[in-house]
């Protein structure tokens, strides 16, 4: 529940979604009151579906990977019979954290007392407890965690409140064709902690509009003139052609396809090469985001070296979108401002998500 002294965030005026010609941006308190990190936890993050990995990032049985969603830990694993399941990453005996026994595939082990489960998650085996009375292993068994696969991605959702994966995603799959995420291969994983709220980040994301300031080489790259945002009812899209230029990308054909899922994934998609960005919050003023790479033919580009240029150029334009989204933070913090106006033309996606967050937040406010 929110502190009473911060009742106001949540005022009518403040909830209220008008049409982008009239619509103020939320509140700078949004991105700093320590109340509202506390309740878009409990509210928001538990409440939508969060991506984990790639299917290929646990290909063999007994490969596991482990995250957190809306602090609540999470181990997914593939299973003896090659299916992929998902747990809270919590032993019922005192709370530890799980990982694959050495020496099997696919036992999980308590890493602080050694309990052992199954890939089912029953409770296995139990270190000196044979003095225990009054306990049946069947009443603690590890706790499931929804997941579905899309496109080889993995998701997973603490919470049945949640729209359904499928309307997240509606018409993605249709847009991309003949591009299949699946077939793609894992490369690697980089983490960037920035000093801003999440929502600084992923507003950052959702504009073209300050690419010609900031990205001058991605402007480059890009046709600005026929830059393009498309909004779902759960995601939008931005798209843009490449210019006739050579570059590693336009080199084969195609556009640029950025998507927005609500609340905190991107999927970069272009020619042979997705890259996959979360934004995980971590306080009220930081987040960190997490890139993972994926290709259509690892070896081949990685001797080329297309993909140590692909991700060296990303990780310049990561370091432009952090120092801006820092100074943002900055500017959000001060006396100075309060609220502000939409684009019409370039900040559609920046107006769509901020009208989400406040249509879940007032549904969260009237559940609560």
């Amino acid at each position: 529940m929110m502190a009473k002294n911060s009742k106001n965030l949540f005022s009518e005026e403040n909830l209220n979604v008008e049409p982008i010609q009239r619509a103020k941006t939320i509140p700078s308190r949004w991105y700093f009151e320590p109340d509202l990190f506390e309740f878009e936890q409990h509210y928001l993050f538990q409440n939508h579906w969060q991506y984990v990995c790639h299917e290929n990032q646990i290909s063999e049985v007994g490969d596991s990977y482990t995250t957190n969603i809306a602090r609540n830990p999470v181990i997914i694993l593939r299973t003896a019979d090659h299916e992929v399941k998902a747990f809270f990453n919590v032993c019922k005996h005192r709370g530890g954290p799980l990982a694959v026994k050495k020496g099997t595939k696919t036992v999980l082990q308590c890493q602080y007392h050694g309990w052992t489960y199954l890939d089912d998650g029953s409770l296995r085996g139990i270190p000196d407890w044979n003095l225990v009375e009054l306990f049946d292993k069947k009443d603690f068994g590890l706790e499931p965690v929804e997941i579905k696969v899309w496109q080889g991605l993995i998701f997973a959702r603490i919470s049945k409140t949640t729209p359904e994966l499928s309307s997240l995603l509606s018409g993605i799959e249709k847009r991309i064709s003949p591009i299949n995420l699946g077939d793609l291969q894992f490369h690697s994983e980089h983490v960037y902690d920035v000093e801003c709220n999440w929502k600084v980040y992923v507003d950052n994301f959702l504009e073209g509009y300050h690419i010609p300031i900031v990205h001058p080489e991605l402007a480059n790259l890009l046709d600005y003139r026929e830059y393009v945002t498309e909004t779902q009812t759960w995601h939008s899209l931005q798209h843009s052609p490449f210019k006739a230029q050579e570059s590693m990308y336009s080199q084969n054909g195609g556009e640029a396809y950025y998507y927005f899922i609500f609340p905190n994934m991107m999927l970069n998609i272009l020619p042979g090469r997705l890259q996959v960005n979360t934004v995980v919050p971590v306080s009220p003023t930081k987040c960190k985001v997490i890139f993972s790479y994926f290709y259509d033919d690892v070896e081949a580009k990685q001797k080329s070296g297309l993909i140590d240029d692909d991700i060296a150029y990303s990780h310049d334009i990561q370091l432009e979108d952090v120092e801006i989204c820092e100074a943002v933070q900055c500017g959000l913090q001060s006396r100075a401002y309060d609220q502000g106006r939409f684009s019409v033309k370039r900040e559609q996606g920046v107006y769509h998500f901020q009208s989400l967050l406040k249509n879940e937040f007032r549904k969260a406010i009237q559940k609560s």
